[in-house]
């Protein structure tokens, strides 16, 4: 059985974008990169709402992506990828798997197969409603030494209060502070 987790970029005041899917606020450097490397390559499966996918998709696969970092480019581009998507969508990055309904189950099916690791990453949206239907595994917060004063909320529209359980912190040395928990 694989897992699912979340790993998101979260400011102090508790936004994961700012207006306008903003993320220039992102605190990355070399250490950052490394760390995630190495989350990438212990990943079976990119797991995207649509929004996501397309930020993920015009960015990534371009040379501007390439220029960014390289192996995060390449990793991300040749890992499977799961888009769900309220509507019918033909995915410009492969290799791409869509799902338009029955979400839950998909999901559920998906995280029934051996393999690595399920990662989503960003997609807020799919995340609230993956949490609610107990479907997350483990959540990785990389908290950065910055507010920025508005933007998204980290869990924007969690109907209830969901307990998790802290299992382990480490600090990078630009300030970010990755949290883990589990449900």
């Amino acid at each position: 059985m694989r897992r699912i987790y979340l790993f998101m970029m979260v400011s102090l005041d508790g936004y994961f974008e700012g207006d306008d899917h903003d993320l220039s606020w992102h605190n990355v450097d070399r250490e950052f990169n490394d760390f995630a490397h190495e989350q990438l390559h212990d990943s079976g499966t990119l797991l995207f709402g649509k929004r996501t996918y397309d930020l993920m998709a015009g960015f990534w696969p371009t040379p501007q992506g390439q220029a960014v970092d390289k192996e995060t480019a390449a990793t991300m581009s040749a890992l499977p990828k799961v888009v769900v998507s309220s509507r019918p969508l033909k995915p410009s990055w492969q290799p791409t798997k869509v799902i338009t309904a029955n979400v839950h189950d998909e999901i559920a099916k998906l995280k029934s197969e051996s393999g690595k690791s399920i990662a989503i990453l960003g997609s807020n949206a799919l995340c609230v409603s993956l949490m609610e239907a107990a479907l997350v595994d483990e959540f990785r917060l990389m908290v950065n030494p910055v507010a920025i004063g508005k933007g998204t909320a980290l869990f924007a529209g969690l109907a209830k209060p969901v307990k998790l359980n802290f299992i382990g912190s480490r600090v990078f040395k630009d300030g970010n502070a990755l949290n883990q928990y589990t449900k």
